[in-house]
């Protein structure tokens, strides 16, 4: 009696150590979340894990933190977040580079974007626009192109940095192009718009969100959009790939969260994630940023990483780009 008795013990222990974490992922979240940014306050990514935090925040009734971890490209944010508890109370903010260019940019990393983390969803994916300073004479992608080939090397063009995505976007136009141009890194795409405008550089390929009122501005001619259909936000403007197909070079951001987070977390998250992006003030908001909201299963963002992963490895190979 005394033996099955203490083995009854043990069977009830066990059930309630399988039974407690199950009840714990449906309470999550227990405390705060730490959405951690890896940029700047007022970018972009700052600003959609601002949006999705205040949405959470008020499905969950707990405070849903924002917290600009800057420096290194992004890799120190990343990295904290790698490093973080896999409870779902730490949530990621991830970028095209962040995840697709820096891990074949940086000879040594002390994250793995692959192994260290599991991907919940993309937010949203949004077009850079090829710009040029009035005075280019090219009005039209040929054009550009047939410009670049005459003039090699004299045009320059700005970036936020090596390695960033405009910078790797523009390599991608010139491999697609055989054309030449020098390239100028800046600080943000702010001292972008300003060395454009004072035409100190003559051509750039940056986010939407900031180039367009440029556009209207009439301080840059736009050329081409870097998806493959045209932005609802600016319908007239012919896409990249219209002249190059299958170009594609737009920038996204996505949620992640340590690796081996409880898939309950994750689909749950995830489904929130999607309750939020389909809401008409949200795509509303979207449109405005020139954004495109872009819900995705865990499975499918995984893939879609993947694919960019394979695209961007190549650009940097084949440009020879490297961070000193």
């Amino acid at each position: 009696m005394r033996t099955m008795t203490c083995a009854l013990a043990a069977l009830a222990a066990l059930c309630a150590a399988l039974v407690l974490p199950s009840k714990a992922q449906e309470r999550w979240p227990q405390r705060p979340v730490t959405i951690i940014v890896p940029f700047a306050a007022g970018g972009t990514a700052d600003l959609f894990g601002r949006m999705l935090g205040a949405h959470l925040q008020a499905k969950f009734g707990q405070s849903f933190i924002v917290e600009n971890r800057v420096g290194a490209a992004g890799n120190l944010g990343t990295t904290a977040a790698a490093r973080a508890a896999p409870d779902g109370h730490t949530l990621l903010l991830g970028t095209t580079g962040g995840f697709a260019i820096n891990p074949f940019l940086y000879a040594k990393l002390p994250h793995d974007t692959v192994r260290d983390f599991q991907p919940v969803s993309l937010i949203a994916r949004v077009p850079n626009l090829l710009v040029v300073h009035p005075k280019v004479p090219a009005k039209t992608i040929p054009e550009l192109v047939a410009y670049l080939k005459a003039n090699p090397d004299k045009l320059s063009y700005g970036s936020s940095g090596i390695g960033s995505s405009q910078h790797l976007g523009t390599e991608l136009f010139k491999i697609k192009t055989g054309t030449q141009m020098i390239h100028v890194p800046y600080r943000s795409s702010n001292e972008i718009m300003n060395a454009l405008n004072g035409g100190h550089i003559e051509l750039a390929l940056d986010n939407i969100t900031l180039v367009l009122p440029q556009v209207k501005a009439g301080n840059a001619r736009p050329l081409g959009m870097s998806t493959l259909a045209r932005s609802p936000s600016a319908p007239d403007i012919p896409t990249i790939a219209e002249t190059l197909p299958g170009f594609e070079g737009s920038a996204w951001h996505g949620i992640f969260v340590p690796a081996a987070t409880p898939r309950a977390i994750v689909d749950k998250l995830g489904a929130e994630m999607k309750a939020m992006l389909d809401l008409a003030d949200t795509k509303a908001k979207f449109f405005e940023l020139g954004a495109v909201p872009s819900p995705m299963s865990p499975e499918a963002f995984a893939a879609f990483v993947n694919e960019e992963r394979n695209k961007w490895q190549e650009v940097v190979k084949t440009a020879g780009v490297k961070v000193e």
